[in-house]
């Protein structure tokens, strides 16, 4: 039977009055999580975009505009968000880019450090930032970071560098959650297979033919949804996810088996 994505009829949900921010929210990933938020929780929504705004016409969401170069700047939309909402109880760090899709061979110093930066040390900034209100607030608070199930078998000549941040995010994971227990900051991330989220349209220009040939490497052979990643994601942000932190759970359709 060919294994085919339908939603079921109900739709997963956060504590009333949590307060999210989501980087990266205008993405495939991050407007599905958005939309399941609105639709199943009572939440407050921090949509960021570093260009664009959210879609989305609701008085829960509160949109926020900033592109990040460095720690200051990726503090200063955590601290924009804790301003407008008095606090902030999870964020969900969904921004990153391949900007370079060449071989890892002959890509330039530049580009190298420009990879890193963008998914490596933003998230850093922005979780370390996070992680310190929610310690203060003492109501503890959840982060959630993405990674990609490539950076456990050495990523591809065209995505080398992503993959060794993306393992370096593994690392991240583990120390965050660590750090945060005692105080009840629960840190995990999603290790993503191939969704159908856009990405690799965007970053590696691929055609549908290319990504045709992708899925068929796929157990499944098929793309993952983004409303599944949305619903893993909701679910470690939920109070089923309490007893869960310093993990990376992968959602991949068996890929790499």
């Amino acid at each position: 039977m060919k294994n085919v994505f339908t939603p079921p009829d109900w739709v997963p949900s956060v504590s009333a009055g949590m307060r999210v921010l989501i980087t990266g929210a205008t993405g495939g990933l991050g407007r599905s999580l958005v939309g399941m938020l609105i639709k199943g929780s009572t939440c407050t929504i921090g949509a960021h975009g570093s260009s664009q705004t959210s879609q989305f016409a609701n008085d829960r969401i509160i949109p926020l505009s900033q592109t990040f170069s460095d720690e200051n700047s990726c503090c200063a939309l955590v601290d924009n968000y804790v301003e407008k909402t008095g606090g902030i109880d999870a964020l969900v760090i969904l921004s990153g880019s391949i900007r370079y899709s060449g071989h890892w061979i002959d890509m330039p110093a530049n580009d190298w450090e420009n990879e890193i930066s963008v998914n490596l040390n933003h998230p850093f900034y922005l979780a370390r930032k996070a992680m310190k209100y929610m310690i203060s607030q003492k109501t503890g608070g959840r982060i959630i970071f993405t990674g990609t199930e490539s950076a456990l078998h050495g990523g591809s000549i065209n995505s080398f560098p992503y993959a060794v941040v993306k393992r370096g995010t593994e690392c991240m994971v583990q120390g965050f959650a660590r750090e945060g227990a005692r105080d009840g900051v629960l840190v995990n991330g999603i290790r993503l297979g191939c969704i159908a989220s856009g990405f690799h349209e965007r970053w590696h220009n691929k055609t549908e033919e290319e990504m045709e040939k992708r899925v068929e490497l796929i157990p499944l052979k098929r793309a993952g949804d983004s409303d599944e990643v949305a619903a893993f994601i909701i679910y470690l942000l939920s109070g089923y996810g309490d007893y869960v932190t310093g993990q990376m759970l992968p959602i991949t359709g068996g890929d790499w088996l």
